[in-house]
């Protein structure tokens, strides 16, 4: 058997080994930080593990999951947040705040230079600051939003980043340095009479000074870490009723005063940071075992959707995924100029090893949030990019010549390059809007509605791909221009069937939401005019008013069309439907656009002048 044959066999087994290698990775820590990730909490409105608010926080705060500290060792996100309870005087130090407007800075007083990267600081370099990040956000957030600055608009998230990250300090433990559990731990030994010690102080009457001091000190810390912690970190008592809310950890400890003990997990927490500190990894450990074999006394379901989400997060299947794209797509490309039958195989055994990670992502998304697979603006991204890659697959199981392949390489490595940017405004499992919230209209209106949008972009990147091919290269010969003709046609008819479809089923859903079966909407609008659009190039082409290259431009344009309607009409920031606004994309959308563009005036350069005009002729 020649090497050539083995090849594609190579490279499946090489990418299914890249995407089981995260579950290989050790940690290099005697801590066990995994066990620490699965703890689960609450936060924005469902329940997570820690590993997930870690790496939600750390895309927030710097667009990145990794931390460097001053002396240059790598963290992990679990470690990072261990250190932001536990040891903050540490966390402090470590610059995870992306700062990069000038004018910001000019107010901080500091350059780039003095940045990890020139962009990332410490919370040490802001805190001198703090009040006058205070004043200029209020003054910012008298501005309405639309008219905001990019200053404006800076500082109001570097304010909003350092409150969520005092928040998370103050999440678990009191942060100021103190012997916290020691002082639990004398509390819960004294409830009844430091209660009396400051019941008498306060009547004018003989006490113990020193434990009534004690009492009103510790009352203190307990209402500002419920006053300014963000996660709900305790859960219901055993026996509670299964709606029963959780509560924050300074809640419950301020509850102590009134049942005459401190909370189970509180205590777990303090000890925790008291380990941390101390360095002693195998009482920590041990704590955590203890927490975790209490918690699956009392609600085992809620671990098991933590513990399968912190396993989705450390297997990253739409980040590895990305990778496979990207190297399927340069093995199909090359497969044009040598080797093609080896190339293709392994690219397309790449795309359906990263098709097939991607749904199982997906899948695992649907069964934590309960919910059909598209949502969001983010999961919408996911969703686009696995409807083009699976269209893709069958075009290349069809015509077995790479094309479906590099189109396959090219959206889905773009489609979850623009997930991922997405992602950086915060929890992608985010609880849905009322109006939203019906699981039939998004398993049928949105899914057929993206289904469309995936269609029609497939259609306008494999005419790009005849664009490059003919202008570029001399590899467009007339059979694969016929070919890929056929395939930009039957995509097409495919992308106005389910436009259509979704657009009347979008209609129903909005007189059943707001009495009205349409209401132009820019969403509407744009929903329609993908419609529109793709009927507009269908008609050119059965009248004969455009040809193969017209028939090309007409489906590159459909990418804006498409985007316009994806994206677009959320940059209004009007309408029932905005509930993705984001301007954050104004420039990127505009690029793109514009590239768009510049390959629609490339169909119209003169045929004799394509590299490969000889062979089209």
């Amino acid at each position: 058997m020649s090497f050539k044959r083995l090849i594609p066999f190579l490279v499946l087994v090489l990418g299914a080994l890249y995407l089981a290698s995260p579950f290989f990775k050790k940690s290099k820590s005697d801590f066990d930080l995994d066990a620490f990730g699965k703890i689960p909490v609450v936060a924005n409105g469902r329940t997570k593990p820690l590993d997930s608010v870690a790496r939600n926080t750390l895309l927030l705060l710097q667009g990145r999951q990794r931390v460097t500290t001053p002396e240059g060792a790598k963290l992990t996100p679990n470690e990072w947040l261990l250190d932001v309870f536990f040891r903050p005087e540490l966390a402090d130090t470590y610059r995870h705040f992306e700062v990069v407007h000038p004018g910001v800075l000019d107010v901080l007083g500091l350059t780039p230079e003095d940045g990890d990267g020139k962009k990332r600081f410490a919370y040490t370099q802001l805190v001198g600051k703090l009040e006058e990040i205070d004043r200029q956000a209020e003054l910012a957030a008298g501005v309405e939003a639309p008219v905001r600055t990019s200053y404006q608009r800076a500082v109001l998230n570097l304010r909003s980043h350092v409150i969520l990250y005092q928040q998370l300090k103050h999440s678990a433990v009191v942060p100021d340095g103190s012997d916290f559990l020691a002082d639990l731990l004398r509390l819960n030994d004294n409830v009844g009479p430091a209660i009396e010690a400051v019941r008498a102080r306060a009547s004018g009457k003989e006490t113990d000074a020193d434990l009534a001091a004690f009492t009103m000190s510790l009352g203190s810390k307990f209402m500002r870490m419920e006053q300014v912690g963000i996660l709900l970190m305790i859960p219901p008592p055993a026996g509670a009723p299964a709606d029963a809310p959780w509560i924050k950890t300074g809640q419950s400890l301020l509850a102590t005063f009134e049942n005459g003990s401190v909370n189970v997990h509180a205590l777990t927490f303090a000890g925790l940071q008291q380990t941390r500190k101390s360095r002693q990894a195998e009482q920590f450990n041990t704590l955590l075992s203890k927490h975790r074999a209490e918690s699956e006394n009392v609600y085992p379901a809620v671990l098991k959707k933590t513990d399968a989400e912190a396993r989705f997060n450390q297997a990253e299947p739409f980040y590895t995924s990305m990778t496979l794209y990207v190297v399927a797509f340069l093995l199909a490309a090359f497969s044009w100029l040598k080797w093609p039958e080896p190339l293709q195989r392994s690219a397309y055994y790449l795309i359906l090893l990263a098709f097939v990670a991607t749904t199982a992502g997906i899948l695992t998304r649907m069964w934590l949030e309960g919910r059909p697979p598209v949502t969001n603006l983010y999961s919408s991204a996911l969703f686009v990019g696995w409807g083009c890659v699976g269209l893709c697959l069958i075009l290349e199981k069809i015509y077995k010549n790479g094309i479906g392949s590099v189109a396959a390489g090219l959206t889905g490595f773009c489609t979850l390059l623009i997930a991922h940017h997405l992602s950086l405004s915060g929890d992608t499992l985010e609880m849905m809007r009322a109006v939203l919230d019906s699981n039939f209209w998004l398993a049928t209106h949105v899914i057929i509605i993206t289904i469309g949008y995936s269609a029609t972009y497939l259609a306008g990147f494999l005419a790009i791909i005849y664009v490059f091919r003919g202008v570029f290269t001399r590899s467009l010969d007339k059979a694969t221009a016929d070919t890929l003709n056929r395939m930009v046609y039957g995509i097409i008819c495919f992308a106005t069937l389910f436009s259509l479809v979704g657009t009347i089923l979008g209609g129903i859903w909005a007189d059943q939401s707001w009495g009205r079966f349409w209401g132009w909407d820019p969403k509407e609008n744009g929903a329609l005019i993908i419609v529109i659009w793709n009927a507009i190039i269908l008609h050119a082409r059965w009248g004969g008013l455009a040809r193969t290259r017209g028939i090309m431009a007409l489906a590159i344009f459909g990418n804006i069309v498409t985007s316009w309607s994806w994206f677009g009409t959320n940059m209004l920031g009007v309408g029932l439907h905005s509930y993705g606004f984001m301007d954050a994309a104004f420039v990127a959308l505009t690029v793109f656009v514009a590239t768009q563009l510049a390959l629609i005036a490339l169909t119209y350069i003169p045929r004799e002048k394509w590299r490969s005009a000889a062979a089209l002729k």
